[in-house]
Formats: C-alpha cells, structure tokens, sequence
C-alpha cells in the first residue's frame, strides 16, 4: 500500500511537464492536505474496527464457554460484524438510534423477514447487555429496542397416517429405527446422530442425548421403538461406537445431511409432503399438548430452557379446541 507521500510525488511527477513550477508548487500542498485527511479518517475507522473486533471475540469467548455450539457462534460472529461494520461508530458512541436505524434497512439489502430482523436484534441486544455487565458502556442502547413482531404462521404436523406411511416406506431396520426414535423421543437431529450405543437403554426404553449448551437429558421410547432399535443393532456386525451408521461399507457415523436426504427420499415415496427432522419434534409436542401432558413436563423433555420456545414448537390441535368449546361452553 502506498504512503500518502508517495502517492502525492507520483501525481506531481507526471503533472510536471505540464504546469508552471508555482502551480505545482500549488497543487502539492493540495494533495498533501487531502491526502493527510483521507490518512486520518482511514486511520481513524481502522482504529474503532480494532476495539469493535477486540469486544466482539471477548463477548464469544463469554458465549463459548456458557456452552452455545461452534455453529451458533459462527452465526454470532456474522452478525455482529455486519451491523458494526455498517455503523462505522466506536462501540461507547453506537445510540440507540443507530441500531434502530439498521434493523429498519436490514430487510431492504437482505431480502430479510421480521423473524429474522428479530434475531438480529436479539444477538444485539446480547452484545451490548455484555458491554454493560462488563462495564464497558454504561448503557445498553438495545435497551429500549422492543421485540419485533412476527406474524406466526401455523406449522404443519404429521398425522397419524403420515407416520405410517412412512414407516411403511423404509427399506431398511435402520430407517425405521430413525423414524420411531425420532417420532417417540422428540430430539433434536443433532442428537440423534451423536448418539452412541452405549448411550441407549433398551430395557429401560431411554437414552442420554447431549442437547444445546452441552447440557444432558433424559429422553424415551416406546415399545415399537425398542424393537425396531434391538433389530437394526443386531443386524449390525461392525465396531463402531456411533448408534447410526451409514449403509455403505466401511461404515462411519450419520451426519444430518445424510438424515435429511433420506428422510426427503422417504417422504417422495410415501407421498407425504414436506418431510423433514424437526417437524416430528414439532408433531411431539402438539400431541403431546393436546393429550394433556403439562407444558412443563414438554419442556423437560425438548430440552427448552424457556416455555416459551416449548409453547412456539406445540401447536393447538383445532380439534381439541372444538371439543373443549362444547364441553366448556356449549
């Protein structure tokens, strides 16, 4: 990169020939004076990069060790350097105006939604709440940012005759194992594929998944689950530790992808439409809701740290609103 005063020599080389000495002499302090600004003003925005990328890695650093994954790190990390890059202020100077401002224009140069714009302005609101607790600022400007609203669109669940579909449609003990364990437990995918053997108690139909923040839980299975899970494994002759494999030899872990794949082939073949890991999550807690099951104990169960989260995944069953409104009110 070249210096302010080698770019200025190299103008006033070429110019040379063709102005008078006094107006060269003119036109270097010109281009100095210029030059020296446009230098301060660089400076200056490579200065508040510096501590914006100084408070953001200690602010990861606090997020990786209260447990949050590498992925959802990388998805913080993102975040933050987009909206302080376009803001441009040191961090004590960014106003509660400033972030209003951005999250207004956010879905103009994103083609974002007002779900997404929230989880922006909650990762903010994190930041800086972190500032203020390590005494870097002395208020939050996110502070009087409210929630920005959505509007919720009813998510489709399995019914009873998609499950059966599909399970009808597995080729093989593997799969069913997956869709029944999915089905019954409600774990995340995540879950599902860092599961060990050792990890499962057939006699006890349960197992130990490791859930967000590192955290631990109990999850269960049925008794349908029990069986198809004891004939997969006793059909397996490898040595890995890993509960699903893949099918192909030599055989190594499942990832997510290769679950989502299958799950999709699955859902062509039965006919059912939009099949994916998370709605059978979904379809647990909305049966599990409609039966009566405490929102609480649903939210033991999926992990959720708050019964919010627990109350978005559960959808009311139309029918169980119908049934209460005539033995209720009719």
């Amino acid at each position: 990169m070249h210096t302010t005063v080698e770019i200025a020599n190299a103008v006033l080389t070429k110019m040379q020939a063709l102005v008078s000495g006094e107006v060269l002499s003119y036109l270097e302090s010109v281009l100095m004076s210029e030059l020296r600004g446009i230098e301060l003003e660089v400076n200056a925005l490579s200065n508040v990069e510096d501590e914006a990328s100084k408070y953001m890695e200690r602010f990861l650093a606090a997020k990786t060790i209260e447990g949050c994954s590498p992925k959802t790190i990388r998805y913080y990390k993102a975040t933050l350097t987009r909206a302080l890059e376009a803001i441009k202020k040191p961090i004590i100077r960014i106003s509660s105006d400033d972030l209003r401002t951005y999250l207004s224009e956010y879905p103009i140069g994103n083609n974002a939604g007002s779900i997404t714009v929230d989880n922006v302005r909650r990762i903010l609101s994190s930041f800086f709440s972190w500032l203020e607790d390590e005494n870097h600022i002395l208020k939050s400007p996110a502070r009087r940012i409210k929630k920005i609203r959505s509007k919720r669109t009813v998510k489709s669940v399995y019914s009873d005759e998609d499950l059966i579909a599909l399970t009808d449609a597995c080729s093989c003990k593997r799969d069913l194992a997956i869709i029944n364990l999915l089905s019954s437990t409600g774990m995340r995918i995540g879950e599902l594929v860092s599961l060990n053997r050792e990890d499962v108690d057939l006699n006890r139909r349960e197992c130990i998944v490791l859930g967000k923040g590192n955290k631990e839980r109990v999850v269960y299975f049925d008794a349908t689950t029990k069986l198809h899970l004891n004939n997969y494994l006793q059909e397996r002759s490898d040595n890995d530790a890993a509960l699903f494999c893949s099918l192909t030899k030599p055989s190594s872990r499942l990832q997510v992808s290769g679950v989502e794949l299958r799950l999709r082939s699955l859902g062509t073949k039965a006919g059912v439409k939009h099949v994916h890991p998370h709605k059978f999550r979904r379809t647990l807690a909305t049966k599990a809701i409609g039966k009566g099951m405490p929102i609480e104990q649903v939210q033991k169960l999926l992990g959720h740290q708050k019964i919010d989260t627990t109350l978005m995944y559960a959808m009311v069953d139309q029918d169980n609103v119908r049934d209460s409104h005539r033995r209720y009110i009719c």
